[in-house]
């Protein structure tokens, strides 16, 4: 990101440290948009031309090849507008805070099923005081069958039907107080952001402008 001159007005030319710091970050942000599913990429505000080479660069995955396709793809993105590189980087930011509380509320979900089946009639009874509209007979139901199949080691049909339940209890009852409050989408955790063999740490800030790199010459 470059300053202005409040007396010019015109672009300040970055320090080499900081060309290198933006490279790095923009290094990282490839590995993140490389690292998406499909459908996140495609509900990100980018130029087909960028959503296109992002999908290209996933099919490498040779060790150098890919860091070289990586660095490709962050050059193409340093061209882009400042202000498109800091919202795409604003859309992953909630993505990653939106996950969090997913993550989150499947742990909420899954420490109240372990504390049905281990307190019993005490421990649902402390729930339906807290949710009256709660089915009494069928969650006790519920619990009572997950209990012989965890003794007897039966496939977890009840435990998981108990999950689901208590899930559809509890997205309803946050669904009434406040429409900003987010659903649990599914039963296993939700996926993070993965992990990369590259953190860029041995990138330098001419590398994203080799020849190499030439528009008509992608690394494949």
């Amino acid at each position: 990101m470059r300053g202005r001159d409040d007396d010019t007005g015109e672009f300040l030319s970055p320090s080499r440290s900081q060309q290198r710091r933006d490279a790095l970050e923009v290094f990282a942000l490839a590995e993140k948009l490389v690292s998406l599913p499909d459908g996140q990429l495609a509900a990100l505000a980018m130029p087909d031309e960028l959503r296109a080479l992002v999908r290209e660069s996933r099919r490498i995955t040779a060790q150098i090849a890919r860091k070289r396709q990586l660095q490709f793809l962050a050059k193409a993105m340093r061209r882009e507008d400042d202000e498109l590189i800091e919202n795409i980087r604003a859309a992953l930011q909630n993505d990653r805070e939106q996950s969090r509380r997913e993550s989150a509320e499947l742990h909420r979900l899954e420490a109240l099923r372990e504390r049905l089946l281990a307190d019993g009639d005490e421990a649902l009874a402390e729930f339906i005081a807290e949710h009256p509209e709660a089915d009494r007979q069928k969650l006790r139901q519920l619990i009572r069958n997950a209990r012989i199949e965890r003794e007897k080691q039966r496939p977890p049909h009840a435990f998981r039907e108990l999950f689901r339940a208590l899930k559809s209890l509890l997205v309803a009852n946050t669904s009434a107080v406040s429409s900003d409050d987010d659903e649990v989408h599914d039963e296993d955790d939700p996926a993070d952001f993965d992990d990369s063999d590259f953190d860029g740490s041995d990138i330098e800030v001419a590398d994203f402008d080799a020849p190499d790199f030439d528009d008509e010459n992608a690394p494949s």
